[in-house]
């Protein structure tokens, strides 16, 4: 948006300095006007300059790369007419406008524009500046507000109608114990979901990791298996630590530690019981691949391509009666790509799923020393 302002600076600039180079005497000139073609070079917006007859005499790389720009034409068809409007009237006018979209998967690009007449000659200076991804933010920005409202309501909702129970059944113990423990259980779930947000707002945007350094894999793997123990034992679950040991990432260990407690949290959910969760790290050229896989129910094809989304569940009920934020995966997408890795998903209805973390070397280069996969003792 900065960019847009300062070309509108420069607008006005340009068009009072043409006016004081001009008199009614001058012979008419289809050029541009002196220093306008130096001013244009440097603008970050999309420039346009029409003559009296609408035909493009300079255009900016961008113009011409959002398609603006065609030949000596201009194709959109609003900034045409407003562009002959300015011209009938010398008045600047300021508009948004959506064109068809120029990128992969894009429909659209919105653009700001702001068209203004240069001199007397009947040229028309026209400067857009992409707003696609400042809506799109935006948007992201006001469906999360609305998303964490939602899921707030419910825990908050059902502790209110709890305490509510208890103090009508104060003369009956055995209510008072059972809604006492149903609010325990609620609370907990607001306080995994206000953690998963405080988590997701502090990595998410692709900012890079603060402070990165070398992560051993293997003690990682270790800690987030032990986080999610109490889980994992109460479905009777065995989780496995397995693959090549002695790896190291480039990153930060809370982080990553932070995405494998969610896979295996997310694992154990979705698992039935007797069942085994394997963890393994294995080399892959410059990378780690850290996977876990289950026995689980799997994940339909339809939505494997939305659940990296935040609060998107494939079962939204089984999701709630697991106690799921429907965050924990997005985390998961965000730890990786602040470290310059990826996430990706294999899974089959009804044969289990295997999410992989495929994250950057420490050094360079991924050295492997091979182990046993042996279970860990206290994962029973």
């Amino acid at each position: 948006m900065g960019g847009f302002v300062l070309g509108s600076f420069v607008m006005l600039a340009i068009r009072r300095q043409t006016e004081k180079r001009e008199t009614p005497s001058e012979a008419v000139d289809e050029g541009l006007p002196p220093g306008v073609a130096s001013v244009l070079a440097v603008l970050p917006s999309s420039a346009v300059v029409l003559d009296r007859e609408d035909r493009v005499l300079r255009a900016s790389s961008a113009a011409r790369a959002f398609g603006l720009v065609r030949g000596e034409s201009l194709m959109a068809a609003e900034l045409l007419a407003m562009a002959r409007k300015v011209r009938r009237d010398g008045e600047i006018r300021e508009s948004e406008i959506e064109t068809a979209g120029r990128k992969f998967g894009q429909e659209s690009t919105t653009f700001a524009v702001r068209v203004a007449p240069l001199g007397s000659h009947g040229q028309v200076l026209v400067l857009a500046e992409d707003q696609t991804e400042r809506r799109r933010v935006e948007a992201v920005r006001r469906d999360f507000v609305a998303n964490v409202s939602h899921e707030l309501k419910t825990p908050v909702g059902a502790l209110s109608l709890l305490a509510e129970t208890i103090q009508d059944a104060a003369d009956d113990p055995e209510a008072v114990r059972r809604f006492a423990g149903r609010m325990q259980h609620e609370a907990a779930r607001l306080t995994y979901l206000v953690q998963d947000l405080i988590t997701l707002s502090r990595i998410q945007g692709g900012e890079p990791v603060p402070a990165p350094g070398p992560v051993p894999v293997d003690e990682a793997m270790h800690e987030a298996i032990d986080r999610c123990n109490t889980k994992a034992s109460a479905k009777d679950i065995t989780l496995v630590a397995g693959g090549t040991e002695g790896l190291s990432i480039f990153g930060d260990d809370e982080l990553l530690v932070t995405a494998l407690r969610n896979l295996i949290d997310n694992a154990v959910a979705y698992s039935p019981e007797h069942t085994r969760v394997v963890v393994s790290a294995r080399p892959a050229g410059d990378c780690v691949e850290v996977s876990v896989s289950d026995q689980g129910i799997g994940i339909p094809e339809g939505a494997q391509e939305r659940i990296f989304e935040r609060f998107f569940r494939v079962d939204a009920a089984r999701s709630r009666a697991t106690g799921g934020t429907g965050l924990g995966l997005a985390i998961v997408k965000h730890v990786a790509v602040a470290h310059g890795g990826e996430v990706t998903v294999w899974s089959k209805e009804g044969s289990g799923s295997t999410f992989t973390l495929r994250l950057p070397a420490f050094g360079g280069q991924a050295v492997p020393v091979p182990r046993t996969t042996i279970p860990l003792e206290a994962a029973q």
